[in-house]
């Protein structure tokens, strides 16, 4: 697999929590003088997976680092950093407009942004140099779900009440469009989810974003045998273009990127696919659905609303 798509997996994941349910996070309501620049006055502690971290109890300048923009945008979090690949979802150019683009490795732009808090994955480099500009909270790649991933998040900005209320409405949400569809489609109706690179396709499993949390999890719509033997496991699978038909179900989410070709859509083996040829295509934009995030599945979930049931 091309380097490329690695660091895409790796950063994003719409993309991929694990459902491995929440492992940490408590926070208390101590205050106390923050010593280090750009910090809030008060502060909490979050109980982080490396132990406590005391935070600014209202984070003014947040740089992240992984693909949590999007939750805290939806908690109404100002950011000053964040990554490439959130900076290029069109969900939240508005929001991130004035943010700059930033990696780990960035440390003295980052120093120059004074945050007051930042956020990332655990195995990333330079976490020591980070922790001397802010308080810096690192999360396990997969270790809460998706869900729950929203919540911590919430806990480290003080906003767990907010958070919460959004999981908790978010499931009675879907739960109720995924009836809606499945009375639609039937029960027994089958979804693959499919992203091109290159040329080859990339199956999804039920927790690497793309929507898949949402249509697998939340809706609780199938998923076709043969996707599930090889990509419910590890998260996603490789394939050829050409066998494509092999894999798909009675409805394909095709998840499409702007900058990678598309023309194996006029071709002939892929116009013949049943799901094709039967109007049960649904055209994705690749950018705005590689995230989980809370803003991203509010998207998402309207997304399936509209293209199953033509709600707007």
């Amino acid at each position: 697999m091309k380097k490329t798509l690695l660091l895409a997996i790796a950063l994003i994941t719409a993309i991929a929590l694990a459902a491995c349910g929440s492992k940490s996070g408590n926070t208390s309501g101590d205050k106390e003088q923050a010593g280090k620049a750009g910090q809030s006055a008060e502060t909490i502690t979050y109980e982080s997976e490396t132990g406590p971290v005391e935070v600014p109890a209202d984070p003014q300048r947040v740089v992240v680092l992984a693909s949590y923009a999007g939750d805290l945008i939806k908690l109404g979090v100002p950011i000053v950093g964040v990554d490439s690949w959130s900076a290029d979802n069109p969900n939240f150019q508005d929001a991130l407009k004035d943010a700059e683009v930033v990696t780990n490795d960035d440390v003295e732009k980052i120093l120059e942004l004074e945050p007051d808090l930042i956020i990332g994955l655990n195995n990333i480099e330079n976490a020591d140099k980070l922790e001397k500009i802010a308080p810096t909270v690192l999360f396990t790649y997969g270790k809460n779900d998706y869900l729950q991933q929203h919540i911590e998040i919430g806990k480290v900005v003080n906003k767990e009440k907010e958070a919460t209320e959004w999981v908790d409405g978010f499931k009675q949400r879907a739960d109720a469009a995924g009836k809606k569809i499945k009375e639609k489609i039937g029960e027994d109706a089958t979804v693959t989810v499919v992203e091109n690179f290159e040329k080859q396709f990339y199956l999804f499993g039920d927790n690497w974003g793309r929507g898949t949390e949402i249509l697998y999890q939340a809706m609780g719509l199938k998923m076709p045998e043969k996707v599930k033997e090889v990509a419910l496991e590890p998260g996603y699978f490789a394939i050829s273009q050409e066998v494509l038909g092999d894999y798909t179900g009675d409805y394909v989410i095709m998840s499409l990127a702007e900058d990678q070709d598309t023309s194996f859509m006029d071709a002939g083996w892929f116009k013949d696919i049943d799901a094709v040829k039967n109007g049960r295509l649904i055209k994705a934009n690749a950018k705005k659905a590689y995230f989980n995030d809370a803003l991203t599945l509010d998207d998402q979930l309207k997304f399936f609303e509209e293209q199953f049931l033509g709600e707007k």
